[in-house]
């Protein structure tokens, strides 16, 4: 059931139940103005679960913002700040919906794990048109977010959601087999590694076993805490599926590669230059 609280100037919804064309439930926070009314709505989708504080899941970074950038720190709280989202109390005075989703298997959606898939790709689809008919919508939907939050608004704009408005992609790689996982032709460990260290510990299914929210003391990764033979079945081995797919004209890597002349919404679309982080902590 849906929990809502009204804290710091917002009404937030917490795990909110989206449901998807084949009856599976993904689970969403939404942060809404206080003021009922019809806002355009902010969304993010994706693996890294929406209850892990950034603090938590990422400590080493967020010491190094802080420390270079302290103006971080000014006009919010920053306890709903998550990992390459955008911070609610920062967008919702200024009359927007910030929704939060965790995708099919990971943090508090159940099912099965499988990163960049047709399957996820479709489910990031229909919340955007679920969100675009709810009371607090007033149809536009925008998407921003970092690196994999980057990488899927590329993928789901390929499919035309009716109610998608803009996108904001920051660092988002459009061709996984020749920026992910084949530079040159030369298979790169990095996926599997991101996926072993970013993805897995934040499948759903750890309950207990997995991190613990600040922002309400329930699990990340919860309710449910299934055993590790579980968990395997519930996830994909990414490492296995890119390195088996060689050729970019593969199946696997045809439905990851989104067609640009199909993605027709407004675009801001940011890059950096500089090295991959190659060893993950849990």
């Amino acid at each position: 059931m849906t929990k809502i609280t009204f804290n710091d100037g917002m009404k937030i919804y917490w795990d909110h139940p989206i449901e998807m064309d084949d009856g599976l439930i993904l689970r969403a926070d939404i942060y809404c103005p206080e003021r009922v009314g019809k806002y355009p709505v902010i969304m993010t989708y994706g693996v890294y679960g929406k209850w892990l504080d950034f603090r938590d899941g990422y400590k080493p970074q967020w010491d190094i913002m802080v420390d270079k950038f302290p103006e971080v720190m000014a006009n919010s709280s920053c306890k709903y700040q998550n990992w390459e989202v955008v911070d609610p109390e920062r967008w919702v005075p200024d009359g927007y919906v910030c929704v939060r989703i965790d995708s099919r298997g990971a943090g508090r959606s159940p099912g099965y794990l499988d990163p960049f898939s047709p399957r996820e790709t479709k489910d990031f689809y229909n919340c955007i048109e679920w969100a675009a008919q709810q009371e607090w919508s007033n149809g536009k939907i925008g998407l921003n977010g970092i690196s994999y939050y980057a990488i899927n608004q590329w993928q789901v704009a390929e499919l035309q959601p009716p109610n998608l408005a803009a996108m904001c992609i920051w660092e988002g790689a459009h061709d996984l087999y020749r920026e992910w996982a084949y530079h040159g032709g030369i298979y790169c460990t990095y996926g599997g590694n991101w996926y072993k260290g970013r993805c897995i510990p934040r499948q759903n299914g750890l309950g207990v076993n997995g991190y613990k929210a600040r922002i309400n003391g329930d699990y990340v990764s919860g309710p449910l805490t299934l055993s590790n033979e579980e968990l395997g079945y519930n996830r994909t081995n990414m490492n296995r599926d890119m390195s088996s797919n060689k050729l970019v004209t593969d199946q696997y890597w045809q439905e990851r590669i989104p067609d640009f002349s199909k993605i027709t919404v407004p675009v801001l679309s940011a890059a950096n230059w500089g090295g991959a982080i190659t060893s993950f902590s849990r």
